[in-house]
C-alpha cells in the first residue's frame, strides 16, 4: 500500500508535539522530526484530506504532501534511525548498526511503520519507568505493542510471562519479526483491539494515545493483580488532570510521573 507523506515546516516545538498527538489520533502511523519540521505518514487508503485541513487550520500551520511507495519506507527509516541509549540500561539499534556493548541490555529493532524505537519522548520515558521496576518473574501486558520494543525489554528484564497486543496487522507482523530478532520466547503476541477480562497481570504497559487509554482504562485497571503497576504514556502534559481524575475513580494512585518535550508518562498503582 502506498503512503502519503505530509510535511509541516517552520514549527515551534509546542506545535510539533500537539500536531503529533492530533495526527496520531487521526491514524497517522509514523513521524520524523527536525528542529522546525515534522513529517507525518499515513496509508493512502486511510488519508482524510478534510480532516488534515481541519487540523492544520486549527493550529495555524500549512503543509505539503507527496505520495511515497511502500518500498521507500525502509529507506526513510534507515536514513533517519540512529541508535538510542537510555542511561546504562538499554541500547536500541537497527540491525544495520554496529553492536553496542556499553549497556545492560541491547535491543535490535526494525521499525518499519510501527511506533516505538526509543526516539520518541513517550517510548523513552516508558523505558525509564520500566528501569525502576523489578520485573523478575512478573506477568506483563504490553497493550498496543507497536514494534514490540517494550515487550522485548520486559523479557530481557526477567518477566516470566508477557502478552503483547495490537490491533494493526503491520504492527503484529513487525513485532513478531522483532521478537524473533531478539530471541524472545516468553512473549505471546495477539491481534486485538480490546483487552481480555480473563487475564490478570502484575504490570501493564500502555504507550498509545489518550483516546485509546481512556477507552480501555477501566478494563486495563480491572486486569491488574493486587499491588499491580500500570505504566502509561502517549499523553500530553495537559492530559494529566483528566487522566488522574479517572485513575482516582478506578482506585489507581500516582506513584511517579515523567515529562519530556511536553509529553507525559505516568506510573500508577492499585
Amino acid at each position: 500500500m502506498d503512503h502519503i507523506k505530509i510535511t509541516f515546516a517552520d514549527l515551534q516545538p509546542e506545535q510539533k508535539e500537539i500536531l503529533i498527538a492530533q495526527l496520531a489520533d487521526a491514524g497517522y502511523e509514523g513521524f520524523e522530526e527536525t528542529d522546525t519540521t515534522l513529517d507525518a505518514f499515513i496509508g493512502e487508503l486511510r488519508f482524510d484530506n478534510s480532516l488534515l485541513n481541519e487540523i492544520a487550520f486549527k493550529y495555524q500551520t500549512s503543509y505539503t504532501s507527496e505520495k511515497i511507495a511502500e518500498t521507500n519506507w525502509n529507506q526513510i527509516w534507515e536514513s533517519n534511525f540512529q541508535p538510542v541509549v537510555v542511561d546504562e540500561y538499554v541500547a536500541i539499534r537497527a540491525d544495520f548498526h554496529q553492536p553496542i556493548s556499553t549497556t545492560k541490555f541491547e535491543i535490535v529493532i526494525t521499525p518499519k511503520m510501527s511506533f516505538g524505537t526509543g526516539h520518541h519522548a513517550t517510548t523513552y520515558m516508558m523505558i525509564e519507568l520500566i528501569k525502576e521496576i523489578d520485573l523478575t518473574g512478573k506477568s506483563v501486558l504490553d497493550f498496543g505493542t507497536g514494534t514490540g520494543i517494550l515487550a522485548i525489554l520486559a523479557e530481557k528484564s526477567g518477566a516470566g510471562k508477557i502478552h503483547a497486543l495490537d490491533n494493526d496487522d503491520w504492527s503484529i507482523s513487525n513485532a513478531d519479526e522483532n521478537f524473533k530478532k531478539n530471541n524472545c520466547n516468553k512473549i505471546i503476541l495477539r491481534k486485538a483491539s480490546e483487552v481480555s477480562s480473563k487475564m490478570k497481570y502484575d504490570v501493564i504497559l500502555a504507550n498509545i494515545n489518550k483516546n485509546v487509554i481512556l477507552e480501555n482504562f477501566s478494563a486495563l485497571s480491572g486486569q491488574l493483580n493486587k499491588d499491580g503497576k500500570m505504566l502509561i504514556s502517549g499523553l500530553l502534559q495537559d492530559d494529566k488532570g483528566e487522566i488522574l481524575s479517572i485513575a482516582t475513580e478506578l482506585h489507581l494512585s500516582l506513584k511517579k510521573e515523567l515529562i519530556r518535550n511536553n509529553w507525559l508518562a505516568l506510573q500508577l498503582h492499585n
